[in-house]
């Protein structure tokens, strides 16, 4: 006899959480607040970030902003005076969440707040495609951007949904035996 509907409907929403769990981390911009005294380019080459990861933007909104930029903005921090020139994206909330969707991608981001950019509040995050996530083409980084190697775990990535996916599927397994024996 096979387990009942609402059984399997838990099993199967189980299964897909701790399937989403394991393909998307979160990262704190910096590992505290988006300000000044952070070097953005030694943090973002500890992570290696895949397509969905989330990276989460915190400042005091009167201070700082976030743009997602051009690679050529991005270089010369330069957004025109107005803010526009550029400019993809603007962030102002003073905690942002941006999802990383594009795989094989560099994502480019500053704060727009005069001589902030060029003092070192910028973001370069290169974008690999989710594992088993086939990725597809795309184009190799601009020049000049290095490439971040993969962190071993991916550091904001959590080890959990691989033995907890493992124990989901057990449990369904041992059920199923349960049942039928």
């Amino acid at each position: 006899m096979p387990p009942s509907p609402p059984l399997q409907l838990v099993a199967l929403l189980l299964l897909s959480l701790l399937l989403r769990s394991a393909t998307a981390a979160e990262y704190t911009v910096g590992d505290g607040p988006w300000d000044t005294g952070t070097n953005y380019a030694t943090w973002s080459d500890k992570h290696a970030f895949l397509a969905g990861d989330i990276l989460v933007f915190q400042y005091v909104r009167s201070q700082h902003n976030v743009l997602q930029v051009t690679e050529a903005t991005y270089r010369s921090c330069d957004t025109g005076g107005g803010g526009v020139a550029g400019v993809i994206k603007s962030y102002d909330t003073g905690y942002d969440r941006v999802q990383l969707t594009e795989p094989n991608a560099t994502y480019w981001f500053i704060c727009d707040f005069p001589g902030h950019c060029l003092g070192g509040m910028r973001l370069a995050v290169k974008v690999a495609a989710a594992a088993g996530g086939g990725g597809g083409g795309g184009s190799p980084p601009p020049s000049g951007v290095p490439l971040h190697p993969p962190a071993a775990g991916g550091a904001g990535r959590s080890q959990w949904p691989a033995w907890g996916l493992t124990l989901a599927v057990l449990l369904v397994v041992f059920h199923y035996c349960i049942i039928i024996f």
